[in-house]
């Protein structure tokens, strides 16, 4: 961490390698400091405002389009290559939440190394020519454990979270200032000459106002007012936040926020749009639920035309990866696959291609849509035109709302067949330039190849982690049951429950009976050592979880070992700090006896796994405990596993593909890639999710160490390392469709490009005329040119890209005159 990245000298505990690098440059840095304050007063001339229609950035009011990228779901190694790509989409902004948790997860330790080194990624946004939105919040929800909120302030005597208390707002307005100090410190701010132009207090606090009264009330007030008297010299927004106090804005999240959004709650407010959701998150026994682009870009299209919108970010741009314990409840480790560029930091299509053109259309448009007069009407009544107009420029939104039928509407004299549920654009009022429904975007296809398998059974060892029997030799006891999450400081997801239970025997030798109650996500339970079974919950079925089994017990002493799990902590609603997790309630019950209940016996409680606590997942860690060969051993719960493995060869994404493993956390090198959990199926009765993103960066040349902790008994044999690429890319566009906009042809063309480090090698399918199918099933139809082959395979055989006109003139002669024609090409990358 570099001097200048430190917050304050008295809020951070300065390593000795940090002070020595700060004797020997002191010297050197009061110089660079004074050159620093002098160019920082340089760039100082910009501000940042706002009026009724936009971001007013040094005098201009600006059009701008945002994506989502946060910084610890990625690696730095990363960062560079995914704004690159979100700039080459057409964005202007990157936006990012501040991840509390993160930062300070000790009280007054500040922590902004690596993937939470939030100055670096900004000057990368900054260096790479774009804006930063910084939303600090610092409650974030963002599908992140306990809301971003480090557990510590669980513990704060007598707090409220998100409320008018004072323990809460002192430590929430510290953190706020010790980041906004930070970023005046580096010169981050617009003003400043940095590209910070807007920051976000508190995130969606309507949805739970109300469960505070006049508290949630005053603390908005006080929020805003706390965050705009740190004098960023940026506005600052509040989004979901109807009642949003002046002057920070009010925004939007959401699907749809033409549609649902009230508008900005004073006049001189612009319509905002903070999250555009690109797709939705994926939680452990769930299907994956893609937005198709053409949603998308209807829904964008229609905000800016229905509301006069000028800003629109994209939650998220890129999800990313939720490394370590940092997804909140059932949450799985992939964030966001589907999103313009993909957990691997690959550009999803045709997602990206299509919004990457809408931002086109809309931005050579700019000037009537930020200074024109607006006036909307009806063109039918499933249709209604937005048109916004100067003297000299126009543009005009034709929406069809129908969402079954094709509709012809007549718009200044001009006749135009729109799509069903499509907007289309028109440039000067007249040339259609962009339609939502309607995608030219090349398609590409991933592909994960195996790369090495790890059936060998040699070349695996295992440890058991050890199920505790004693009472006595607990972390913690007594005589009632503890909050798990209250106990574990949710520094681990696993707390053992342990307790003696003397047992006689009945004449009649009658069954005896367990029941568990646990508000956790899942239970395992033990017996004198031996795995008596498991149960687990579901995101959709929040609630108890119960375990009702019939035991075997010796006569005397019998010891009950009861593991509670979280899958996540929670990070949404009124009152986390109140939220109670762990097990609730145990008893046993002889035959028709009345049940006895453990609830206030002797417990004792173990917290965390062995090990967790001995970092045997690390190389150091591993050398204190015996591993054994598993030749012959029968899979069972609560096991980990240890191999190596060398670094595919290549630039490509490494996954670990664990289809035939349970549920438990996986370490590369001693870096955390999260959880794990493939055997809780979905409806389709695949895995929520079976790859597992490595990033290059946790990797060395040889002998990569791979372990897991497998709480449910898989099968390590059947994991393999793979690699995702997108191996196939394919164009079908119509000869009428709009003209490229990002190189202004005067014709449409198909234009295909394989990822970085690989080319076209091969042309599967090409036809010019009226091929039938899409990018997935394909062929010839009644017109068909001759030479579609060969002009195709002579304009991009070999190359990393290429561009074929779609005009007859290209292809040599006109197969079929007097009808619509289309190019459909599939190619593949190697």
């Amino acid at each position: 961490m570099h001097c200048k990245e430190l917050l304050t000298r008295e809020r951070h505990q300065i390593n000795s390698r940090t002070c020595r690098e700060m004797a020997v440059a002191e010297a050197v840095a009061v110089v660079l400091l004074g050159l620093a304050v002098c160019a920082s007063a340089a760039a100082a001339a910009g501000e940042v405002t706002y009026d009724h229609r936009a971001l007013v950035l040094n005098g201009t009011r600006r059009m701008l389009f945002s994506g989502e990228i946060h910084y610890p779901r990625s690696t730095p190694q990363m960062w560079p290559k995914l704004i690159a790509k979100a700039k080459k989409g057409g964005l202007d902004v990157i936006q990012t939440y501040v991840f509390w948790n993160v930062h300070e997860p000790v009280q007054g330790q500040y922590n902004f190394e690596g993937r939470y080194d939030l100055v670096k990624f900004i000057k990368e946004i900054h260096a790479q020519g774009l804006y930063v939105s910084l939303r600090i919040g610092p409650f974030i929800e963002a599908e992140w454990k306990y809301g971003g909120f480090p557990f510590w302030l669980h513990d704060v005597p007598n707090v409220t979270f998100r409320s008018d208390n004072k323990p809460f707002k002192k430590h929430m307005q510290r953190f706020v200032t010790d980041i906004v100090n930070m970023m005046k410190h580096e010169g981050l701010y617009y003003p400043q000459g940095g590209p910070i132009i807007t920051s976000q207090i508190e995130n969606e606090y309507q949805m739970i106002e109300s469960a505070f009264g006049s508290s949630g009330q005053s603390y908005v007030r006080w929020a805003a007012a706390m965050a705009v008297n740190l004098q960023t010299g940026v506005p600052w927004t509040m989004c979901k936040q109807n009642d949003a106090p002046n002057p920070a804005i009010n925004t939007c999240n959401g699907l749809i926020c033409g549609e649902t959004f009230v508008g900005p709650n004073t006049p001189n407010k612009p319509a905002l749009w903070t999250e555009n959701w690109t797709s939705r998150y994926l939680v452990y026994g769930n299907d994956t639920k893609l937005r198709s682009p053409e949603d998308i870009a209807f829904a964008v299209a229609l905000f800016i035309a229905r509301k006069n919108g000028s800003y629109v970010s994209y939650y998220m741009y890129h999800g990313g990866t939720n490394f370590g314990r940092f997804a909140s409840s059932y949450v799985t480790t992939s964030y966001y696959d589907g999103a313009p560029l993909d957990e691997y930091g690959l550009i999803w299509q045709p997602t990206w291609g299509h919004l990457r053109e809408l931002h086109a259309a809309v931005k050579q448009s700019s000037e009537p849509l930020l200074f024109g007069t607006y006036s909307n009407f009806s063109l039918d009544k499933k249709q209604e035109a937005h048109v916004f107009e100067t003297e000299s420029q126009c543009v005009a939104f034709l929406v069809n709302f129908d969402q079954h039928q094709m509709s012809k509407v007549v718009f200044r004299n001009i006749s135009s067949q729109l799509a069903p549920k499509s907007i289309s654009i028109l440039s000067d009022c007249q040339r259609v330039v962009f339609e939502t429904a309607k995608v030219n975007a090349q398609r590409g296809t991933r592909t994960a190849e195996q790369i090495q398998s790890f059936s060998d059974i040699n070349t695996w060892n295992a440890f058991n982690e050890p199920i505790p029997q004693d009472v006595c030799k607990a972390m913690y006891t007594g005589n009632h049951l503890l909050e798990h999450l209250s106990t574990t400081k949710d520094e681990t997801d696993y707390l053992w429950y342990i307790v003696r239970y003397v047992y006689t025997p009945s004449d009649d030798d009658q069954l005896v009976l367990l029941n568990v109650e646990s508000r956790a996500h899942i239970l395992h339970a033990f017996v004198n050592n031996e795995y008596l079974g498991s149960v687990h919950g579901s995101h959709d079925e929040r609630g108890n979880i119960i375990l009702n089994t019939h035991i075997s017990l010796k006569e005397g002493p019998n010891t009950i070992s009861l593991l509670s799990v979280m899958v996540g902590s929670p990070d949404t609603g009124a009152h986390m700090e109140r939220r109670i997790f762990g097990i609730r309630k145990v008893s046993i019950q002889q035959g028709q006896q009345p049940k006895h209940l453990l609830n206030d016996e002797p417990w004792g409680y173990q917290v965390g796994l062995f090990g967790e606590r001995n970092h045997i997942y690390t190389q150091e860690g591993s050398y204190s405990v015996e591993w054994k060969t598993i030749n012959n051993l029968t899979y069972h719960p609560l096991i980990w596993y240890k191999t190596t493995f060398p670094t595919p060869a290549g630039n490509d994404a490494v996954t670990l593909n664990l289809t035939g493993m349970g549920k438990g956390e996986v370490w590369i090198n001693g870096e955390s890639i999260g959880r794990y959990w493939v055997s809780l199926k979905a409806p389709s009765r695949n895995p929520s999710q079976s790859l597992y993103h490595i990033p290059r960066q946790f990797l060395k040349p040889q002998e990569n160490v791979l372990v897991l902790f497998e709480e449910m008994g898989g099968n390590p044999q059947q994991i393999t390392v793979n690699t995702v690429s997108i191996t196939r890319v394919c164009g079908n566009v119509n000869e009428l469709s709009a003209p490229s906009l990002k190189s202004q042809e005067k014709e449409p063309t198909v234009d295909l490009w394989c990822q970085e480090g690989k080319y076209i090698s091969t042309i599967e399918f090409a036809s010019y005329g009226n091929p039938v199918g899409d990018c997935t099933s394909f062929g010839f139809g009644n017109c068909h040119a001759g030479s579609s082959e060969s002009v195709v395979k002579q304009a991009c055989l070999g190359k990393t890209e290429c561009s074929i006109p779609v005009t007859p003139s290209k292809f040599g002669c006109d197969p079929c005159p007097g009808i619509q024609k289309s190019l459909l090409v599939v190619a593949s990358c190697r």
